[in-house]
This record gives C-alpha cells, sequence and structure tokens, in this order.
C-alpha cells in the first residue's frame, strides 16, 4: 500500500468526522474547528514527497535512452519516439526535475556543437580571473576580434538559456535549428546545418520553417556568443557545528545535565521534522556571483567594454532575443557614442525593452527607429508590419505567436536586413530595407 494512499485515507476518515461532529452541539463545532486547524497545517506536495522515487538521474543523453537523430531532433534510441514529459504519472516534481537534469546536459551538449561544429573557441571571464574565483565564460569564433569588415554579436533571453541557445524547450521538443543559435552562426561564418544533403534552402509550407540549406556560402561574419544568464556558481553550504562554549566551572553539573537533555531532544524533533518535510532533501548551496558579470546588463557591458570595443570590424551587428533586448538597451544607455560609432544594425525577436521604463533618451529612441528592428511574435505573415506604442524602433511581424520561435522564423529577413544595413552604410546613403510586396519601408513606421 502505497504512502499516498494511506494519507488519502486519513484525510477522509477526517473529513467524515468532521461531518459528523458539525451535527452536534458547541463541544462538537470546538473540535470541527480542532480538525479544520490540522488540516490547514497539513502541506500535501510536502507528503506526497515521501512517495516519490529518488531524485537521482543519468548525466548523459545515453544514460537517458536519447540522443540526437540527423535532423537535430531528440529522440528515444529504442523507440524512436519523442520525448516525454510525464514519465511517471502523478508525479509532477519528479517529472520536473527530470526535465532539469536533462536540461542541463542538453546545455553542455550545445557547448561542444559551439567548439566542435561551429569551431568557436571558449573565452573566459572575468579576462584577470584568479584561479579561485568565480568564472563565466563566452564563445567567439577565432577571427571575432580581427575581421576588418564584419562582426556579429548574438544574445539569448533571461531564464535557464545559456550560451548557443534561443529556447530549451524548442531544442527538447522541436529540434537543434529552432532551438539554438547554431544556425545564425554558421551562417554567419560559412557552414551546414543539421538538415544535411539539400541542394538549397527551402521554406516547409506547411510547417511554415525554414527546412535547411546544405550551405549558405561565407557570410563573412566574426562572431561572439554571449552567455548573460550564466552570472554565479553555485557550491554547497557547510554545515557549521556551532558548539555553545559555556563556563561549567560555574554551573552546575545537574543544570549542564539537563541543558544537554533539551539540546539533544530540540534536535531530534527538528531532524524528524525535516525528514517528514523534506524526505529527499536537496542540497542547499549558496550563489557566488561572477565579478562584473552578475547579471545579463552587466555582462553585456563587460563584454562590450573587454571584446566588442577592442574588435576590428567596421560594422557590428547585433542579434538579442527577449531578455537580451533589454540588455542591448542598457549597454546603449550606459556606452551611447561608442554603440552608435560602431553599431551598424540591431535585429531585436520578441524583445521586453521598454524605453521608458529604462529611461532611453530621445538621441537612443531616434538611433534605434534608424538602426533597429523588432521581429515580433504576430500571427500576421512574415514581416508585416506590426503597429507599436512605443516610440524606438519598427516592428514586424515574426511569422509566429510563440514568442520562442521568433528567432528561427525571422533567420532568413535578419540576415537580409543586416545585409541591406550594411549596402546603406557602405554607400554613405540611407536606403530604406524594402522586401516583397506585402512587406513595408522602414522609415514608413
Amino acid at each position: 500500500m502505497s504512502f499516498s494512499f494511506v494519507i488519502t485515507l486519513i484525510l477522509l476518515t477526517i473529513w467524515i468526522n468532521m461531518a459528523q461532529l458539525q451535527q452536534g452541539g458547541p463541544d462538537e463545532k470546538e473540535k470541527t474547528t480542532a480538525l479544520k486547524d490540522l488540516l490547514s497545517r497539513i502541506d500535501l506536495d510536502e507528503l506526497m514527497k515521501k512517495d516519490e522515487p529518488p531524485l537521482e538521474f543519468p548525466d548523459t543523453l545515453e544514460g537517458f535512452e536519447y540522443s540526437f537523430n540527423e535532423k537535430g531532433q531528440l529522440r528515444h534510441i529504442k523507440t524512436g519516439e519523442p520525448f516525454v514529459f510525464n514519465y511517471r504519472e502523478d508525479l509532477h516534481r519528479w517529472n520536473q526535475k527530470r526535465y532539469e537534469a536533462l536540461g542541463e546536459i542538453i546545455t553542455k551538449y550545445v557547448y561542444e556543437l559551439l567548439e566542435k561544429e561551429c569551431h568557436l573557441k571558449k573565452v573566459t571571464l572575468p579576462v584577470d580571473a584568479t584561479e579561485s574565483e568565480p568564472k563565466s565564460f563566452i564563445f567567439m569564433s577565432e577571427d571575432a576580434l580581427t575581421n576588418p569588415d564584419k562582426l556579429m554579436v548574438l544574445i539569448h533571453g533571461n531564464g535557464v538559456v545559456r550560451a548557443g541557445q534561443w529556447a530549451r524547450r524548442l531544442i527538447i521538443n522541436e529540434d537543434l535549428d529552432s532551438g539554438t543559435q547554431i544556425p545564425y552562426i554558421k551562417r554567419a561564418i560559412g557552414g551546414q546545418f543539421w538538415h544535411q544533403g539539400r541542394e538549397q534552402h527551402s521554406v516547409d509550407r506547411e510547417e511554415k520553417r525554414l527546412t535547411a540549406p546544405c550551405s549558405w556560402g561565407q557570410e563573412g561574419y566574426g562572431v561572439i556568443v554571449l552567455n548573460p544568464n550564466e552570472n554565479y556558481i553555485e557550491v554547497e553550504k557547510t554545515k557549521v557545528q556551532v558548539q555553545l562554549s559555556s563556563d561549567s566551572s560555574d554551573e552546575p553539573a545537574e543544570k549542564r545535565e539537563r541543558k544537554d537533555k533539551i539540546q539533544k531532544e530540540t534536535k531530534k524533533r527538528r531532524d524528524f521534522y525535516e525528514k517528514y518535510r523534506n524526505p529527499q532533501k536537496e542540497k542547499e548551496t549558496l550563489q557566488l556571483y561572477i565579478r562584473d558579470n552578475g547579471s545579463p546588463e552587466e555582462h553585456a557591458i563587460y563584454v562590450w567594454d573587454h571584446f566588442i570595443a577592442e574588435s576590428a570590424a567596421e560594422n557590428v551587428f547585433f542579434v538579442a532575443h527577449s531578455y537580451g533586448g533589454l540588455a542591448f538597451v542598457e549597454l546603449m544607455i550606459q556606452r551611447e557614442a561608442d554603440v552608435k560609432n560602431k553599431v551598424t544594425a540591431v535585429a531585436l525577436t520578441d524583445s521586453v525593452h521598454n524605453v521608458w521604463h529604462q529611461e532611453a533618451g530621445k538621441t537612443i529612441r531616434e538611433w534605434m527607429r534608424e538602426n533597429c528592428c523588432n521581429w515580433v511574435s504576430s500571427s500576421e505573415p512574415l514581416d508585416t508590419s506590426v503597429e507599436s506604442m512605443l516610440p524606438d524602433c519598427p516592428r514586424v511581424s515574426a511569422g509566429t505567436e510563440r514568442h520562442e520561435l521568433t528567432s528561427w522564423k525571422s533567420f532568413p529577413s535578419v540576415f537580409k536586413f543586416f545585409s541591406e544595413a550594411s549596402e546603406a552604410k557602405n554607400s554613405s546613403v540611407k536606403l530604406a530595407p524594402t522586401r516583397r510586396s506585402n512587406r513595408i519601408k522602414y522609415e514608413e513606421l
């Protein structure tokens, strides 16, 4: 008989007793009140933890019995089925922990792809970090600082995602193309995507997604991949045994024995309650923040100061998704003159920035109107104009209503936008980036 079944029987008995007592006099009503108070103190979620399996999960994809197929889709090795979240019914907490454990493996897997498939190098932050202090890192192409022409900087949104990712759940439930920054990186520096064997890229009309190029050719960008959510490291809290020092010479032996007995009883009750409250006690951790990189905004400014500002590229381009857009606006507020001098164009994908809340000045808003475009979640076709209440930059549809898909759906338009901005800058003429018949001119927004 499971623990949860026993708890259910106990609660049912209490409710029956309450119903019977409510029909009695004042004494019975007092007992009913006491029973209600007891029920209010029972945390069912905590009780159910006693019935869940151990929170111990594999540390490799193979251990989970999953792998990525030739299309970059996560599939079960034996059944070929997509990932199943509800692996064990009625155990949401356990299933969530399992999902998070898989997510950590996915993060490391994407890091490996950035190095092995995209040929990026991992660079430690802070640049002058000591061996003992907490560290973060970014990824860069070999020519990121030396490319004299173009540099692309990628910034993801907030949450559990790390360098090279747009959305973890897209990687797990859809594919690597839609969920990672790898298509952007490979097109920028030249290379193949996951869907191999096609002679040219095509758009799947049914699924409305870019299915595959074999090779986009050399776009000629250097690349820097930011890691704005890697703000701290977690270390396990050390259990410090507090020794109560007392002057035993002045304290009677009987009193010391009584005090020790009380302390032991208190500890026993506390340990018993802790075992009941959290039978699968998770390690308590302490967050040690990384110097000058303790937030996405700090991270963006730090990478700008130490890498982007020092790069040789005449044209710098940003692709910033969700909270990454907010981080870029903060960067511009802090480094306005430098950003205006070096950045040619910025592609935002469903950015959550707000020029009013962030107190971006008039000159910043004017620059954003000329040099930025925000591809937002919308049911309208790709690149269709979308009205905005904010006086910053043009907003056009990303061709999807799903926030996490906006970077992937707008992928071809972003590169077109950058190409036109680069040509306009090189010709010293502010040309309006025109698109197909259903699209708009940016100066008309």
